[in-house]
């Protein structure tokens, strides 16, 4: 007997189809919430299920985003084998069967089954450490895309506000920046304020992180761009409310993302790895901790072109008759994160070479 549990993932609640051997099935679906009574309820399906075949089971999942992660921690905690696998290798194995059936149910047994067919190799589930460290990764990305659209709302309404404002501080992002164009977002703002005032107010705002000379230097370019600038103050209130919630929200992202960045570097160097991989040319801690974190368990490719594969950069084959295309493009499948950073790994490495 080779006990396994296919199990069908979705929003909140799972179907279950029990095997006890290859193409023996043992009773019919069962379904179950992702609560604390559905669980409950679901530890006992398992249990009978591993009596009558009278030798612990393993569960076989497909990844389906975060919907699947209740049930393996439920797993994990009580000692069960699961096995999470790519959807797409589940989905070219339900392109085999002549009967196109979509439910729950049927996914449910198609994965039950495809655990005994030995040319489909699943996923094994990652440590817990690389899956928090995907899971940082992966947020970091997702607040730096909205940082960026945030960055672009802020530019255009700055430009109908004060456009000569660019460049004053050097970096236009710096929290001194953001915070004095917060507090005097107008170039009538600055006029009303005197070049020492202005000073003491930029002093202020930096604390020891800068000398005096350089906060003169910074309120006599101000100044200059104020007079420069087209209008004094804008025609539109809309614009300053809506320049004052971006700056708010912009200074907001850049602390999430330092907070998120100190932990995904306390994470990675826990990692013999993070060290290695550094090592090679345009690589840093950013890249290196997204990559380590997307391939995951190493060991579980136990050849370089199963990692290839998984990255989605081995190339598409295309023959026909006598044809043999010899330009053939990537495949772009497996892990599309995987791929973006070894693509940015690239992009880094060419420009310090």
């Amino acid at each position: 007997m080779n006990p396994v549990i296919g199990l069908d993932i979705s929003k909140g609640e799972s179907h279950a189809q029990a095997f006890l051997d290859r193409g023996i099935t043992h009773g019919k679906i069962f379904r179950f919430k992702h609560d604390l009574e559905g669980l409950a309820s679901f530890l006992n399906y398992l249990r009978d299920v591993e009596s009558a075949a009278g030798k612990r089971l393993s569960v076989v999942m497909e990844a389906t985003g975060h919907y699947h992660s209740p049930v393996v921690q439920f797993l994990d905690e009580h000692q069960i084998l699961n096995i999470v696998i790519n959807p797409l290798i589940s989905h070219q194995a339900k392109k085999t069967n002549l009967r196109q059936l979509k439910t729950d149910a049927a996914d449910a047994h198609q994965l039950g089954a495809l655990f005994y067919k030995e040319e489909f190799e699943p996923y094994k589930k990652r440590g817990q450490h690389l899956t928090n460290l995907r899971y940082l990764t992966r947020q970091y990305d997702s607040f730096t895309g909205m940082y960026v659209q945030a960055k672009l709302q802020f530019q255009a309404i700055l430009d109908q506000v004060f456009p000569e404002y660019h460049g004053v501080f050097g970096d236009l992002y710096s929290k001194v920046s953001l915070t004095f164009l917060d507090l005097h977002p107008t170039s009538k703002d600055v006029l009303e304020m005197t070049e020492c005032e202005i000073t003491e107010e930029i002093q202020r705002l930096t604390g020891r992180g800068r000398s005096a000379l350089w906060c003169l230097e910074r309120a006599q370019i101000l100044i200059a761009a104020a007079r420069r600038n087209p209008f004094k103050e804008t025609a539109f209130s809309s614009h300053l409310i809506s320049m004052q919630l971006l700056i708010k929200l912009l200074l907001q992202y850049q602390e999430h993302l330092t907070d998120l960045q100190k932990s995904i570097d306390a994470l990675a160097e826990e990692l013999l790895e993070y060290d290695l991989i550094q090592s090679i040319p345009g690589i840093g801690a950013k890249i290196a901790a997204t990559i380590l974190a997307e391939i995951g368990e190493i060991d579980r490719f136990d050849h370089a072109k199963k990692l290839v594969a998984f990255a989605g950069i081995d190339p598409s084959v295309f023959s026909s008759g006598k044809f043999v295309a010899t330009q053939n493009k990537i495949t772009k499948h497996g892990s599309r994160r995987l791929r973006t950073a070894l693509y940015q790994a690239v992009r880094c490495g060419i420009r310090e070479s």
